[in-house]
């Protein structure tokens, strides 16, 4: 947190915003919102952006038991490793005027990833997109959004993509 008070004016510490990315259109879409209206070109920034994505283990993305199963993980890492590589590279483009911003890739379950981090960096406020499912598909997939706003020790912005009207 030292690096954050030393990017704020004297006497003041920033806040903390932390970004969920994934590989969707929807967490792309929720971050360039935030960095519109919270990190500007010329605007002030009060806060410091963290910006997470989190990778599934290859146990829980094959969700396979048996004798291939073993053969499988280590491309299956691998192939986790660069998709997360990738959001966080994009992510770091989307970012470039931002003049406090971390990036951080993590394994597990993107709900308690998120949460951890909120908690581990004091955020203050948490943004992710939201993918627009109904309730039946949000029932059988779970909903990050909805998880993180229960249960992170935040406020939780869920940002949606307008739908395009023909």
């Amino acid at each position: 947190m030292a690096e954050a008070a030393a990017a704020a004016p004297e006497g003041t510490t920033k806040m903390t915003m932390v970004a969920g990315v994934d590989e969707s259109e929807h967490s792309f879409y929720a971050l360039q919102w935030a960095l519109t209206h919270f990190f500007a070109p010329g605007q002030a920034q009060q806060y410091r952006l963290v910006v997470v994505t989190a990778k599934p283990s290859a146990a829980s993305a094959v969700g396979l038991a048996g004798p291939g199963a073993a053969d499988v993980l280590p491309f299956v890492e691998a192939d986790l490793k660069r998709t997360a590589l990738r959001v966080i590279d994009k992510a770091k483009e989307l970012c470039a005027q931002v003049s406090d911003a971390e990036f951080e890739a993590l394994e597990g379950d993107a709900r308690n990833v998120l949460c951890d981090a909120v908690e581990r960096h004091h955020a203050e406020m948490l943004v992710v997109g939201s993918h627009g499912y109904g309730a039946i598909k949000r029932a059988v997939l779970g909903s990050v959004s909805d998880y993180c706003a229960h249960h992170a020790h935040c406020t939780v912005m869920i940002v949606k993509k307008p739908k395009h009207k023909h």
